[in-house]
């Protein structure tokens, strides 16, 4: 049996690690508590990617109190109480889950975020931030130890064996250097190519940037939105168990994108 916690004190853990006040101005996405409970003990925290219906679902199976996911129910505008939105809430109040948000802070921590994971897992040395993204760096970039081709950078980071959206061997046949970040940010394969960058990782690839990166010789790895970000929740998953002695479980609902 797992210890017990309030969702304040899960917060207050939380924060203590997660720069969730720093990225307030950069970040519309709400970070922290979105959903609260009406103050009971939690002892079991859900982490999944995507605050949806099944993911919710699947928590309130589990028996969790809390579910900590990394794309959750607002971005900087008022919704509706209708339709999907309601459903979603009303699943978050009818099994009394609190619904726990962490967005860009996730993508950029130094040890549990998910660009820090994948460079971990890739094997890169010499890790540094890497990626201004509204004047602070949200990925990292690092070196091989041993020239890397791009499939067997695939091959590193396929989470449940599940193929990339994309592979672009636009540059070298051998990787020295990389970059890495996660979600949404073929845009900033550009900063890749002006660093001088072998190899960029990302989660989907833009047709605005596909001429710039064949042109810039740069070889690039949309390896999925979602396969991307299973990796900062699945270390912060890892740190409650150890940190808190709580129940924990990842609920995976892939989305092919």
């Amino acid at each position: 049996m797992g210890g017990t916690y309030t969702s304040a004190t899960l917060d207050s853990f939380f924060r203590s690690f997660l720069e969730i006040d720093g990225f307030a101005k950069t970040d519309n996405s709400l970070n922290g508590i979105q959903v609260d409970t009406d103050g009971r003990e939690i002892g079991k925290i859900a982490f999944g990617v995507d605050a949806g219906l099944e993911t919710i679902e699947r928590a309130a199976a589990s028996g969790a109190g809390m579910l900590f996911v990394h794309h959750g129910l607002f971005w900087g505008a008022p919704l509706r109480l209708t339709g999907s939105h309601r459903q979603r809430l009303k699943c978050l109040f009818d099994h009394a889950i609190c619904l726990y948000a962490v967005h860009l802070p996730l993508d950029q921590h130094p040890r549990y975020g998910n660009n820090a994971v994948l460079a971990e897992t890739l094997g890169l040395e010499n890790i540094e931030p890497f990626g201004d993204y509204h004047g602070k760096k949200i990925g990292y970039k690092g070196i091989f130890p041993q020239a890397l081709t791009t499939d067997q950078a695939v091959r590193k980071i396929a989470f449940g064996d599940r193929p990339p959206l994309g592979v672009y061997p636009f540059g070298k046949k051998e990787n020295t250097s990389c970059a890495v970040i996660s979600g949404g940010a073929a845009k900033e394969a550009r900063q890749a190519i002006d660093e001088g960058i072998d190899l960029y990782i990302t989660g989907e690839m833009s047709h605005s940037i596909y001429h710039e990166c064949l042109e810039g010789k740069l070889n690039m790895i949309a390896g999925g939105h979602y396969s991307t970000e299973v990796w900062g929740l699945r270390a912060v998953m890892r740190h409650c168990a150890e940190e808190l002695h709580i129940d924990t479980e990842f609920i995976d609902v892939p989305t092919g994108l």
